[in-house]
């Protein structure tokens, strides 16, 4: 496998650092690559990234500040600059070109919104951060979709032959086509993929041993490797059921609900932050985390688990749990990055609307929607009027609302109904909290009082001090009066107690400080009723106008509420008086004929399964988009998952007990001739382990990993990570990660603090090994290997840490070196120790012996295997799921 990550080979480090520096020169190289093609004129094919950057950050600003006077339909154009269509602003107006991709000094456009020549709009300067968002593309090479405005014709949505694209057919049940080697398929979906095989004269490769596929499944499944013991268990366990007992296992435990529940995050831009300014902590957004992990752990069907996320708060619940858990659902819809800084609260309703529109149409329905804010979709059958019909449902459940912060708005929250048993719980904990209030307030006045008495002191002692002064005498004088003592003798006593009393006013002034900040923290979160961030239907639920470019200032047509025409097999229900419509939408995105929201998801599970969907494209499902592998499987798929209950389980299971599962990811170079992307899966993928996975299966390995229920991942609880904890002012709350809860160390990762703008200590790794940025959406991470992350490995202390807890695990519970070296391999690779490996981890160990300086045997020995630990943990093997 040619990866960044060479199995380290316990003595031979000089060929790891030699392939580190043979991955520099090939980055430079293709460094030297790409300026040479800019050189050429060859433009670099935009990322999906960029193209979101321009999409989100850059058309917006054009449309709002700049069409009005420079582009089509313009009055007069100013200048001679277009700015709608991407050759346009390259090729500018009277003044020469507004932007040169890659070179801000010379974009005129820059210079206009700097105001340092010409001023651009110019109504009022921009904000410093759209100016940066421009220099950013700028430097980026100006990704531009846009057509030029020669192409930009007036296009027709014509919904007859959009529906002819595969995505929008209806889901066909395909019957189980028939293979020339009946003896391979397990399930019925093995069918499908030897079927394909076999019409272009391939076979699939042999099985995966088992331990490689118990370790393949636990990972997928959980996140975690197996451990010896249940290793020992699966490989003596002969049974025709030994598998089926293994996959059941692991659907049933809470392990499952985290795994899972963290790629529907992907999906969300959940962060337990709000937006990027000012670090406003998002402190309800933690319950939304914990929905999604118990509805995976409980395996919530999923047309019910669409329409809580849609229009919980409007579906009937019979128990105060049920409905709790309905409205929290709703968050799916919040917790996004929202600019709650945007003084134009218009503007910040449109985006925001935007964000959520947008993410329906991606999530459920594999669809880009956000350009069509502004246009009818360039490539797809879909018109600004589906836009702003599903906009106006969401148009009419307001999300946020002003406070007395400045410009600031926050997200709408709702109280949670209660059982009678939380409610009692919920009372004790806040007449606790009173009590402990009081008793701070109690400390305060004791302090305040002792304080005021100290000050007192010492103002009657410089009193003193200064009549002394005033009517001392000569030392002669004193002793002719009879005195004993001088009156610098008589002074003496009077400063030691000055500077005592002194010091003790400073410490009660520190003390009333920091006792301030903690009342001032107890009062603030004085309340403990339960909320969550969550929608609910406005006051005068209505239709919504087009806004013209995206503007709010521009509205044009009024546009009923309803949903993507393409994808519907009928009239959209009509919506009752007073209710928003998003019951109806979320009703639409979970019916059995909707040809979109099955297909997506259930590509979606594969994808996450074999590393690439059957449809590569896995966010979108376009005419832009990739065509599926295995169209009829894709279909199969669907079609079983609505049959048997919506049930995610019940689809993962039966793929992860297929033989298309169990196949090794060995080379065929048959194979790979004929099919050199593994379209047709005549082999498993390898995947590399994402952040997540590393670091918890890391914990796990060396025996620390700790359960946890949820809670909030935010330590609100110390006074020391909170800020502006006031009702009015300029700034809101804020929060920064200054002191972690001890458990979080040890916690899996999707319990730990996800942060908008920097990474906590605990973890730093998300940020080396592709965590979608929270301020976007991904159904797919990126699989890099780069240069960064080997270094990481190497050094970081979360794999130092590690190591060590797992050599000294390991010299504890044995001093047989053949049985630590045994359980290393198991715990680690999941597999027995070879002969070649165990002679070279021995090898190793006695190079070891010969170099470590230090004398003392116990730290020695765990200098040695921390050393033989490390090694193989920064190793393909683990790093890679096979």
């Amino acid at each position: 496998m040619s990866t960044g990550f060479q199995h380290v080979s316990i003595l031979g480090h000089k060929k790891w650092f030699a392939q580190l520096q043979l991955m520099h020169r090939v980055c430079l190289l293709l460094f030297a690559v790409l300026q040479l093609s800019e050189a050429r004129g060859q433009e670099p094919t935009a990322t999906p990234d960029q193209i979101q950057f321009f999409e989100t950050k850059i058309r917006p600003v054009l449309v709002e500040h700049c069409y009005e006077c420079h582009a089509a339909g313009a009055k007069t154009v100013q200048g001679g600059l277009r700015v709608d269509h991407r050759e346009g602003l390259r090729k500018g107006g009277d003044t020469g070109a507004a932007i040169v991709p890659g070179n801000g000094k010379q974009s005129l456009l820059l210079s206009a919104l700097r105001y340092e020549e010409v001023e651009m709009p110019p109504k009022r300067k921009l904000s410093e951060s759209i100016i940066k968002d421009f220099e950013a593309w700028i430097a980026m090479g100006a990704p531009d979709p846009r057509e030029t405005a020669a192409d930009a014709q007036q296009r027709t949505i014509d919904l007859e032959a959009g529906r002819k694209h595969w995505a929008f057919q209806p889901i066909a049940n395909p019957p189980t086509p028939l293979v020339k080697d009946g003896s391979w398929p397990i399930d019925p979906l093995d069918h499908f993929i030897l079927k394909q095989l076999e019409t272009v004269g391939l076979r699939p490769v042999a099985d995966a041993d088992r331990y490689t596929w118990l370790r393949r499944v636990s990972l997928d499944l959980t996140g975690l490797p197996p451990t010896p013991a249940e290793i020992d268990f699966f490989v003596r366990d002969n049974s025709p059921r030994a598998c089926e007992i293994v996959v059941d296992r692991l659907l049933g435990s809470r392990a499952f609900g985290e795994r899972w529940a963290r790629h529907w995050l992907d999906l969300t831009g959940y962060a337990d932050m709000i937006g990027t300014s000012n670090n406003v902590f998002a402190e309800h957004a933690w319950r939304y985390r914990d929905y999604l992990i118990e509805s995976y752990r409980k395996d919530k069907p999923f047309d019910r688990f669409v329409r809580e996320q849609i229009a919980g708060d409007l579906l009937p619940g019979i128990s105060p749990e049920e409905r709790a858990e309905s409205i929290t659902a709703t968050g799916f819809l919040m917790v996004g990055d929202v600019e709650i800084v945007e003084p134009d609260k218009a503007k910040l309703e449109a985006d925001h609307i935007d964000t959520q529109v947008s993410k329906i149409g991606m999530t459920f329905l594999g669809m880009t929607l956000g350009c069509v804010r502004c246009h009818d979709h360039k490539f797809d059958p879909i018109a600004l009027t589906d836009y702003y019909g599903i906009a106006g449902m969401l148009r009419s459940s307001p999300s946020t609302h002003k406070i007395p912060f400045g410009v600031w708005s926050l997200l709408n929250s709702t109280e949670l109904p209660e059982t009678p048993d939380q409610l009692a719980a919920r009372k004790m904990h806040e007449a606790e909290h009173a009590e402990k209030l009081a008793t701070m307030k109690t400390d305060r006045e004791r302090m305040e009082a002792e304080k005021k008495t100290v000050v007192q002191e010492l103002a009657e002692l410089e009193k003193a001090n200064k009549s002394l002064t005033e009517v001392a005498a000569s030392e002669s004088a004193a002793k002719a009066d009879g005195e004993t003592k001088s009156p610098a003798e008589q002074a003496a006593p009077a400063a030691d107690k000055k500077e005592s009393l002194t010091k003790r006013r400073d410490e009660l002034t520190e003390q009333l400080k920091k006792q301030a900040a903690a009342i001032q923290h107890a009062e603030f979160f004085a309340s403990k009723v339960p909320k969550a961030f969550a929608l609910h239907d406005g006051e005068q639920p209505s239709d919504m106008p087009i806004y013209i470019r995206g503007n709010p200032y521009a509205p044009g047509a009024m546009v009923p509420r309803g949903a993507i025409r393409v994808a519907s097999w009928e009239k959209f229900p009509e919506i009752p008086a007073g209710q928003s419509g998003r019951l109806q939408l979320a009703d639409w995105l979970a019916d059995r004929r909707n040809p979109l929201t099955p297909r997506v998801m259930v590509n979606r599970i594969w994808q996450k399964l074999f590393g690439e969907g059957l449809v590569r494209s896995v966010d979108y499902f376009g005419s832009r988009g990739e065509t599926p592998s295995h169209p009829e499987l894709l279909d199969h798929l669907a079609t079983q998952f609505m049959q048997n209950g919506w049930s995610q389980k019940q689809l993962i299971r039966s793929i992860v007990l297929s033989r298309t599962y169990r196949l090794s990811s060995t080379n065929d170079p048959a194979a790979q001739q004929i099919d050199p992307d593994n379209r047709l899966l005549w082999r498993m993928h390898r995947q590399r382990l994402d952040a997540e996975a590393l670091r918890d299966g890391l914990l796990a390995i060396s025996g620390e990993l700790q359960p946890s229920d949820g809670g909030p991942a935010l330590v609100l609880e110390e006074v020391e990570n909170c800020g502006e904890l006031k009702k009015a002012g300029v700034n809101p709350p804020n929060y920064t990660h200054r002191k972690p809860r001890a458990s979080q160390e040890f916690q899996r990762t999707i319990y730990l603090p996800v942060m908008r703008t920097n990474f906590n200590s605990h973890d730093r790794l998300r940020s080396f090994f592709d965590f979608v940025n929270p301020a976007q959406i991904a159904g797919q991470r990126s699989q890099t290997v780069v240069p960064t992350q080997l270094l990481f490995v190497m050094n970081n202390e979360l794999f130092r840490k590690r190591a060590k807890a797992l050599a000294n695990r390991l010299i504890t519970e044995s001093s047989s070196e053949e049985v630590r070296l045994n359980q290393l391999w198991l715990r680690v690779f999941n597999r027995p120790i070879t002969f070649s490996e165990r002679d070279e981890a021995i090898a190793f160990l006695a190079q070891l012996e010969t170099t470590l300086e230090t004398k003392d045997t116990v730290a020695r020995e765990s200098l040695r295997w921390q050393e033989l630990c490390h090694s193989l943990l920064a190793s393909n093997e683990f790093i890679f799921r096979l």
